[in-house]
């Protein structure tokens, strides 16, 4: 994709600039080591400081530090200017030829802006939207959504895991229905955070308490934990120094986010994020066939469907899509896929066409199968 092109640009940008600086410190260093030298043996002799000024002239002089930092310089300097005629390249200022002209629906619009800043902790910011979007309700509703994630949030960084075990604990029948190990995964933060304390009969009796109903599915990893009750007063120099690892706390915060936005009918990427990212990615092959059929003098406004195909990465691929093999179309409401009893896949125009509205067989074009169109099912994806 273009854009990893401009991503490598960038990326020279950054490394003859790292270059460059590290140069010039390397270089200044130098001088100033050389000055301090001299100023050391003048205040140590009784001579004049012609002879020593002279030396020191001419040490900077061997130094040459101008042309030393003249090439790194250079390099940095091309690079710079290459780079905004990369980002014009790919970047297009007028993107209005790529985008239908369809009428959005402004409080669900507004809706998704201001969930995006509640996600992101931005309640002022998300208050003061709504407020000038004037849809005041719908303020309401989001921000006690995300408040509660966030003041959970908050008091981890703190290592504060109450507000979080309180609403494991008031949720683990949906955590369970989910499949999801969170609850237990709190309480091994709090087990592992007690017992860096150093009390070891407290990390005990809390675990007797809390890790019991676990234990049918999570055997092993509970006597895990039981076995750092050896090392109580060492666990950084034990086989569970693992257990301390900041990560464990980051994986458990995201995992909480995940399944509090789960439990909301939320998905945990924000929408409007994925939006964007799915655009940037999607934009620029568009905007080249769009100036292709610009010049043809096509017009793509009424299409019902993109009229290229644009290849997005996994994390944007939602939905599946059936494309016909025979017609090389994708699959509508109005044409949807049909299995057939050979178990391969046609649209439903193709198998009409094919079988003549049903008057006749035909022979399934990947398999010499005879096929009938009333033993074909209607597929939905």
């Amino acid at each position: 994709m273009e854009l990893h092109s401009l991503k490598d640009s960038f990326d020279r940008v950054a490394k003859k600039r790292k270059v460059s600086y590290s140069k010039t410190h390397e270089v200044t260093d130098l001088i100033v080591q050389e000055i301090n030298k001299a100023i050391k043996v003048m205040q140590s002799s009784t001579l004049e400081y012609k002879s020593e000024l002279a030396e020191l002239k001419k040490k900077l002089q061997e130094v040459s530090p101008l042309n030393q930092l003249e090439g790194a310089q250079k390099e940095l300097n091309i690079a710079l200017i290459k780079y905004p005629k990369a980002l014009e390249k790919v970047f297009n200022r007028d993107i209005s030829k790529a985008y239908q002209n369809i009428e959005f629906d402004s409080p669900i619009v507004n809706q998704i802006i201001a969930s995006h800043f509640y996600r992101q902790g931005l309640f002022e910011v998300g208050d003061c939207f709504i407020a000038e979007a004037q849809d005041a309700e719908a303020a309401v509703a989001m921000r006690s959504l995300f408040q509660e994630l966030y003041q959970m949030l908050e008091a981890m960084k703190s290592q504060n895991l109450e507000p979080a075990l309180k609403w494991a604990a008031a949720n683990s029948n949906k955590l369970k229905e989910n499949g999801s190990d969170l609850q237990l995964r709190i309480h091994h933060l709090q087990f592992v955070k007690i017992l860096q304390k150093g009390s070891r009969d407290e990390a005990l009796k809390y675990a007797r308490t809390n890790f019991a109903s676990f234990a049918g599915n999570h055997m092993a990893e509970i006597q895990k934990l039981m076995g750092c009750l050896l090392y109580s007063d060492r666990l950084h120099e034990s086989p569970y120094a693992h257990l301390l690892s900041p990560t464990n706390w980051d994986t458990v915060t995201d995992e909480l986010t995940r399944q509090f936005c789960n439990l909301l009918g939320q998905s945990y990427e924000s929408p409007l994020s994925a939006t964007i990212a799915a655009g940037i990615q999607g934009l620029p092959p568009l905007l080249k066939f769009m100036t292709v059929m610009a010049g043809q003098k096509h017009e793509w406004q009424s299409m019902k469907q993109l009229p290229v195909p644009v290849e997005l990465d996994k994390e944007f691929q939602f939905h599946s899509v059936f494309v016909c093999p025979v017609t090389k179309e994708q699959s509508t409401d109005d044409n949807l896929p049909m299995l057939m009893s050979c178990g391969h896949v046609l649209c439903k125009q193709s198998i009409n066409k094919m079988s003549k509205n049903g008057s006749k067989t035909f022979k399934c074009p990947y398999c010499p199968t005879d096929i009938d169109l009333t033993q074909c099912r209607q597929l939905i994806f």
